[in-house]
């Protein structure tokens, strides 16, 4: 399931049938281990031909374990998670089916995507209110100096700044399904490197310094741009009961 835990479990198809090209199978599945929340449910796949491919539809339920601890635990975390993995599983099969990528390509290429949202989100979050709103550093304020910022304006600039960052990690992460933040963030990273070789190039060759920040933090957004192309997404499935008819 997740963090190195197994679950034990058993299923078997319980019949299907073919009708005018419309393919159902059911199913039912059950597990004995206590580890387990659901203790037993059934569902089905559908596949039907439509004109410009084939539809295919899902659905399940199941009982719980645990008594009404387990119900809300379910209600309110494990079926809306159980919900979006599987429309973000068959998303990965659509891509399977239609450009031939091997889910295991897309499953390494969403991790890579998650670890450089997550990292670009942290950078940004804590440059903005370690350096900046806690500790105020000195070299902070010293370049805003060189930047001709007037001393009395300096930390409430540096304050705005700060907040304007932890604002933009936070963007990172909101709109992690867009372009558009890691494509600002490198062109952010060039313009704040060239900014400081202009105004405060002492800092370029400090232990820790503008440019090997600005170049990891470009480099690990140009890593996500590269790995967003043909990420499964289970936006893209209707997770709602189809009409009858």
């Amino acid at each position: 399931m997740a963090f190195g835990l197994c679950v034990d479990g058993e299923g078997e198809t319980v019949g299907s049938r073919d009708d005018a090209g419309r393919r159902t199978s059911s199913l039912r599945f059950w597990s004995n281990d206590i580890k387990s929340l659901i203790r037993e449910g059934a569902g089905y796949w559908q596949y039907i031909p439509v004109d410009d491919g084939v539809r295919f539809i899902t659905g399940y339920d199941y009982q719980t374990r645990f008594g009404w601890v387990g119900r809300i635990f379910d209600r309110f975390v494990f079926r809306p998670l159980m919900g979006w993995a599987t429309a973000w599983s068959f998303d990965r099969l659509r891509l399977w089916i239609e450009k031939d990528i091997d889910p295991a390509v897309t499953m390494q290429r969403t991790v890579v995507h998650f670890i450089c949202r997550i990292t670009l989100a942290a950078v940004w979050i804590y440059q903005g209110l370690i350096p900046k709103l806690i500790a105020r550093h000195p070299d902070e304020l010293e370049m805003l100096a060189d930047a001709g910022i007037a001393d009395g304006v300096a930390p409430t600039m540096l304050a705005i700044i700060g907040c304007v960052e932890i604002v933009w990690g936070g963007a990172v992460l909101f709109f992690c399904k867009r372009r558009w933040p890691l494509m600002i963030t490198v062109l952010l990273m060039i313009l704040a490197t060239i900014a400081v070789a202009l105004s405060s190039p002492d800092f370029l060759s400090a232990a820790f310094n503008p440019v090997t920040l600005n170049l990891l933090v470009a480099v690990v957004s140009l890593i996500g741009l590269a790995v967003m192309k043909d990420l499964p997404s289970a936006g893209r499935c209707l997770r709602a009961k189809p009409e009858v008819g």
